[in-house]
């Protein structure tokens, strides 16, 4: 590049503002020999430890042309520009041009300032704006980060480098890899402004389109729908921050964390997942998927917090904590709670707070629901206390067990055995094989055995009974439901979308906790 093309690099403003220019003068220091050459007479030829000196800048070098009326040089072998005491630029060869304050250094051209060092084979610097560029590929080096670029600038004043096409930041503790990068010396952070990929030691992967990242730390404030994957989790969101020294990721704005080893995904608009402790929070909107062979599971709650346990381990398992307004849905089930607690170690769902599960056409509610799974299967379910099954027939007809507590075992997602103890009543419609309705059975007894067949009662067992059967046109209202009966539909999550609409349950059919009668304690004396 010419020192006229060099010139004209600079000319424009961003501001439109006339440049200002130097007028103080080139001045020549010392050289050892000074003569004229006939092939440029313009110019003074210097030879032998040359000194030059404008504005505030040193140039030494081995020999230069010295035109001291348009107040410019070129100088050759061994350059080295001082600046203050804080920058220095060396190179095989140097064009100055002194009103414009303007160098062009060719060669081997190192830019030093203070401890970030800029290596290249040409870099144009403008001392009036500060600004050092190079149109070639370059490596800045600053302490533990290694920068390569095709092109890029360097501001000294304010310790900003622009770097574009094909730039590599290498770090003992990560490689950065994108096509511009913003580099800040004096705070080692980077800005990210297109697309860009970073690999840490420890395996984290993380892919951003815009923000900061601190190369000292590891933090990283993210937007435009960036992601960090490390060990099978990936986690994005509209804005993401992440700590790589503590393992905290914090995502905002549609955030969706994806758990690939456990087949589950968490989704909200406000995410945090601790690495060291295996913890992620989800808020606002926060919905679980459970994926499995047979359907996708959705939990919704105010709260969910998911713990994974002897992670990197053969071992590894993990806890679901769902807190306040809990509903659920899956095409074969369905249910609502105030509060979960899922315990994949012992295939074990703990419903509380007036729990109600429905799986197709039954119903089952009480103090307490335990679900029991097997491959994502339910395989049965513990009700306690005030346990309640309903199975609808028509509109105002069902079938109905209710006990202190209930066991249903299901068999490819359909009941197929129903055990009920304590204090059981049931309400039960007889019909023909033809379907043909023969009256309703209400009976007491102390356990109720109930066996399923392609949906239908195929065997009924009682310890003992104490029973009666109604024809269809004579069954008394006060029969036809139990106490505490109440169909849910209301309730029931229709699909996965209404899993966000809570509806409680109507005030006079919330269950009210049992109390457990305590014996008094007794004092010997009292015997």
């Amino acid at each position: 590049m010419c020192l006229s093309a060099f010139c004209m690099l600079f000319a424009s403003r961003p501001d439109d503002k006339p440049r200002r220019k130097s007028s103080e003068e080139v001045k020549l220091i010392h050289s050892d020999v000074l003569y004229k050459n006939y092939q440029d007479v313009r110019a003074d030829v210097l030879v032998g430890h040359v000194k030059l000196y404008h504005d505030g800048m040193y140039l030494d070098c081995d020999s230069a042309r010295f035109y001291k009326e348009d107040n410019t040089f070129k100088a050759y072998g061994h350059v080295k520009m001082v600046q203050g005491d804080t920058l220095t630029l060396t190179s095989d060869t140097l064009e100055y041009d002194g009103p414009m304050m303007q160098a062009h250094a060719q060669g081997h051209a190192v830019l030093i300032h203070r401890k970030t060092k800029l290596v290249t084979s040409i870099i144009d610097y403008d001392r009036l704006e500060g600004i050092g560029f190079y149109p070639r590929h370059g490596t800045l080096y600053d302490e533990d980060n290694v920068l390569d670029s095709d092109f890029g600038q360097y501001t000294p004043a304010l310790h900003e480098a622009i770097f574009k096409d094909n730039v590599v930041l290498v770090n003992p503790k990560f490689d950065l890899k994108t096509n511009e990068l913003y580099y800040y010396s004096d705070t080692k952070k980077a800005r990210i402004v297109s697309e860009t990929n970073i690999v840490s030691s420890d395996s984290t992967f993380v892919y951003a389109l815009r923000g900061d990242y601190d190369t000292k730390t590891g933090q990283a404030s993210l937007m435009d729908r960036s992601h960090v994957y490390k060990d099978m989790r990936d986690i994005v969101g509209d804005s993401l921050y992440c700590d790589n020294e503590t393992g905290v990721s914090e995502a905002f704005g549609n955030v969706v964390l994806t758990d690939v080893e456990n087949k589950c995904m968490l989704t909200g608009n406000y995410c945090r997942y601790e690495e060291n402790t295996g913890t992620a929070v989800a808020t606002d909107s926060a919905v679980c998927y459970e994926f499995s062979e047979v359907d996708t599971l959705y939990v919704h709650g105010d709260t969910l917090r998911m713990v994974t346990y002897n992670q990197k381990t053969d071992s590894v398992y993990r806890d679901l904590f769902a807190y306040h307004k809990v509903r659920m849905f899956r095409r074969d089930f369905q249910g609502v709670c105030d509060s979960l607690v899922s315990h994949e170690l012992d295939s074990c769902t703990y419903l509380y707070g007036q729990p109600i599960l429905w799986n197709e056409g039954q119903q089952v509610f009480g103090e307490e629901i335990r679900v029991y799974n097997n491959d994502s299967t339910v395989e049965w379910i513990h009700i306690i206390n005030q346990a309640m099954t309903i199975e609808q027939i028509d509109s105002v007809s069902y079938n109905q067990v209710s006990s202190k507590e209930m066991f249903c075992y299901f068999k490819n997602g359909v009941i197929e055995h129903n055990n009920a103890k304590g204090n059981v009543y049931v309400s039960y419609f007889m019909e023909e094989d033809d379907g043909a309705r023969i009256g309703m059975n209400y009976t007491e007894t102390p356990e109720l055995n109930v066996y399923m067949k392609d949906k239908k009662v195929e065997k009924i067992w009682m310890s003992t009974s104490n029973g009666v059967m109604y024809p269809p046109f004579a069954i008394p209202e006060e029969k036809r439901y139990l106490n505490g009966f109440a169909w849910f539909d209301y309730i029931r999550p229709k699909s996965k979308d209404d899993i966000f609409d809570w509806r409680s349950k109507k005030k006079e059919q919330e269950l009210k906790k049992s109390e457990k009668k305590v014996v008094p304690k007794q004092k010997l004396k009292d015997l």
